[in-house]
């Protein structure tokens, strides 16, 4: 069991070698002149008018549930629409599950008034 692991192992350390090694070379290489400027705080290029921490809108939170709802569609039907064939009815009642739960939220960020774009 382990040997069919060993291709992932290789490619992680490999992938953390290479990771490392370019931003060392990044590091030792890259110009570091510091100044005021450069250091100082910013926001969309001007000065930060408010502190960082203010409190968001509650808008902006559901619209990421959004999001991550549809994403979560999409990450799940594909592979379910593929292997249709293979998970029959149970697969079918099982996404129809699954979307039931996803048009659920869908319908909580209509309530709150994520939709509309004022």
């Amino acid at each position: 069991m382990l040997r069919e692991y060993l291709p992932i192992l290789i490619f992680l350390v490999l992938a953390g070698i290479l990771g490392l090694a370019l931003y060392t070379i990044g590091t030792l290489a890259g110009p570091s002149r510091p100044d005021r400027e450069k250091l100082s705080p910013y926001e969309c290029g001007f000065e930060a008018f408010e502190d960082s921490r203010m409190r968001f809108d509650v808008r902006y939170y559901l619209v990421a549930i959004i999001f991550i709802v549809f994403d979560l569609e999409i990450a799940f039907f594909f592979p379910w629409a593929v292997s249709l064939r293979e998970t029959g009815a149970f697969g079918l009642i099982a996404m129809l599950i699954f979307a039931l739960i996803l048009v659920v939220a869908l319908v909580y960020d209509y309530k709150k008034g994520a939709l509309e774009w004022d």
